[in-house]
């Protein structure tokens, strides 16, 4: 792997003190889908802080600590090597030669209780324990006063941390936290480590339909579908993703998780896994759609036999995951020079389902496509357009026409 990759520097690293660790190394990161250029800086990095480090022994374990000091260096790139470093411990932990830093402390061990609670007990995804563990984290740091902890906690620090978050959040995202936090003290108190009845804390309001309707209008969708030159393999996956979120109406989370073989090339279909109603949903594609997946498979997916549809374009190579989508849409609608700073990636579903309307589709239609299990979600979706309302006014009884001449 090593003579592959450096054709004529390869002695310098065979010839290391560490080559058999630089081997390895090189092995493990071509597996986790590093491309060849960044695979081969992340080599350098690593064999200079190595051979230049006398407390690391060949064969040896390596200490999360030492790593982390050895792989501070000062000057302009000093950032990049914080970078190669944590990718080095990943694959020391990988393989099972690091000694981790041991966290004694109270809260630590707390923490690694709690955390261990929310995932065999109740059973969390993951996504879901890291945003409990943030909120908690948070909380502890500036939830607490140093000199009570946990045990000597009050309803009013409690109080007096809610309204930090309130300034820092919307309504919406405050219910989250409220939520952790509101978990988080009902096991304290379970458990003593906290007064008993903290947990009771007033959540925020949030009413369905009281937010504008986020739809963009049409024209200003295709000009940000218009702004996307497709000249390398990122335009081409960006232009691919929004097509979709626009043209089909899909979530984040769907467009993420499309496999390769989602696409039934002859029968011209797309097989769409709902994760919000746990159903699957056949779409037609149109023939402008099957070309465009077809071109972006060709120049802008990258050549890796991961099945997931799209993937990411900086190395490790690897599937995007719903958060990658959203930066997707932020990103193109910066760059667009649209008014869009304030719009979400969620406006093209809702586009699509406003495009429906305006064309005749059925509420329930519209629906079905979404994915929705209600009316009620749906006219979410189509809310305060009053121009469509108005084209759909029906007669009130009783009251003839004014101008007829007639009188009530």
């Amino acid at each position: 792997m090593l003579q592959d990759l450096f054709p004529r520097d390869h002695g310098k690293y065979e010839e290391s003190r560490f080559g058999g660790e630089l081997e390895a190394f090189a092995d493990w990161l071509a597996a986790q889908g590093h491309l060849r250029h960044p695979l081969r800086l992340h080599l350098h990095r690593v064999r200079t802080v190595l051979d230049g480090c006398e407390r690391f022994q060949p064969g040896r374990m390596f200490k999360e600590e030492d790593l982390r000091q050895a792989f501070i260096v000062p000057g302009p790139g000093a950032y990049l090597y914080l970078s190669t470093g944590r990718i080095f411990t990943r694959f020391l932990a990988a393989t099972g030669r690091l000694v981790s830093i041991e966290r004694t402390d109270a809260q630590s061990l707390l923490r690694c209780r709690y955390h261990h609670y929310l995932a065999e007990v109740r059973g969390l995804s993951q996504q879901s324990l890291k945003q409990h563990g943030t909120t908690v984290g948070d909380f502890l740091s500036r939830g607490l006063s140093a000199d009570r902890g946990l045990s000597g906690l009050t309803a009013a620090d409690v109080e007096a941390f809610v309204q930090i978050k309130s300034r820092e959040n919307c309504r919406h995202s405050l219910q989250h936290i409220v939520a952790h936090l509101r978990a988080f003290l009902r096991y304290c108190g379970d458990h003593g480590e906290a007064p008993g009845g903290l947990d009771i804390i007033d959540t925020p309001r949030v009413y369905r339909g009281e937010l504008p309707p986020r739809a963009l209008d049409w024209t200003t969708v295709r000009r940000l579908l218009a702004s996307i030159w497709r000249r390398s393999p990122r335009d081409w996956r960006d232009y691919t993703v929004l097509h979709l979120m626009a043209y089909y109406g899909l979530r984040p989370s769907e467009v993420a998780a499309l496999r390769l073989d989602a696409v039934d090339w002859e029968a011209g279909t797309l097989r769409v896994d709902q994760r919000k109603t746990r159903s699957i949903l056949v779409l037609p594609l149109a023939a402008r759609t099957l070309r465009l997946l077809r071109r972006y498979l060709q120049v802008g997916r990258a050549d890796s036999d991961l099945p997931q549809f799209f993937l990411r374009i900086r190395s490790p190579i690897g599937a995007i995951n719903h958060y990658g989508i959203i930066d997707i849409f932020s990103y193109r609608a910066t760059r667009s020079g649209l008014p869009l700073d304030s719009v979400s990636s969620y406006s093209l579903r809702h586009a699509f389902a406003m495009r429906l309307l305006r064309r005749g589709v059925s509420i329930k239609v519209i629906g079905d496509l979404l994915g929705h299990r209600s009316l009620e979600a749906t006219c979410v979706y189509l809310r305060l357009d009053i121009d469509m309302l108005r084209t759909v006014g029906l007669p009130v009884p009783g009251i003839a026409s004014v101008e007829g001449g007639d009188h009530v």
